[in-house]
């Protein structure tokens, strides 16, 4: 699907020469933008998942979320997950202090640890559900910041270009008639800021098939804009 976009659209009409003045005045222009939005439906998700462990002791936590994690990177790859897709975003140790009783001082004791160790994850949207049920099956007690997006962007980005300089070339030849001009050559293209594609979190569009956790991946966008030059006869 497509949208064409409202955009800013730039009028410049330069002075026309004055009698006597040099032949090498500047042509009459015209400059116009537009921009062309692309949508399609997400092809990707991404997500954090991983494990906190208590223990008595550092190594004792340490110990217990080492061989957690383990299954959990398992499951990852029994799921198709390549270990390029695989990042480990966090890990972190952390002393448990006693909780004082309300209104009550006591000496600040650890009385315990706390092992966080998590893995930024990139799966087909397809997949993605069954993989997060599976997670949590194999012992997986975190999940954080799902997102989606479009794998291969280029020809989305490539109709969203066509539809802005479309857009640029309809408005030039409308503003050109009301004017009681003819567009010339063309003098100058030049392209303006792109937007990728956002991620966007269990909006309508497209469900997971198959899959024991429903997900939403919702439709990404794509804008770009360009601004052409006209000479005006």
């Amino acid at each position: 699907m497509k949208h064409l976009a409202a955009s800013l659209i730039a009028l410049t009409l330069t002075v026309p020469a004055l009698a006597g003045a040099p032949d090498s005045v500047s042509p009459r222009t015209l400059t116009v933008s537009g921009t062309g939005i692309a949508k399609a439906a997400p092809d990707e998700a991404s997500f954090s998942t991983g494990v906190v462990s208590q223990g008595a002791t550092a190594g004792a936590a340490l110990t217990a979320n080492t061989k957690a994690m383990n299954a959990v990177i398992a499951t990852l790859k029994r799921q198709g997950v390549p270990e390029k897709a695989i990042q480990t975003s966090n890990l972190s140790l952390n002393p448990q202090y006693q909780v004082c009783k309300p209104n009550m001082a006591c000496p600040q004791k650890i009385v315990g640890y706390e092992v966080t160790n998590t893995v930024t994850v990139t799966i087909g949207i397809d997949k993605a559900g069954a993989a997060l049920d599976a997670l949590v099956a194999s012992g997986a007690n975190r999940v954080d910041g799902i997102g989606f997006a479009i794998h291969d962007d280029k020809p989305l980005l490539a109709e969203a270009r066509a539809d802005a300089v479309k857009e640029a070339i309809a408005k030039a030849e409308a503003y050109a008639r009301s004017a009681g001009v003819s567009l010339g050559p063309i003098l100058a293209i030049q392209e303006g800021g792109e937007r990728a594609p956002q991620p966007i979190n269990m909006l309508m569009g497209y469900r997971a098939k198959a899959a024991a956790v429903p997900l939403e991946g919702g439709e990404e966008k794509l804008a770009a804009t360009v601004s052409i030059t006209w000479e005006i006869k």
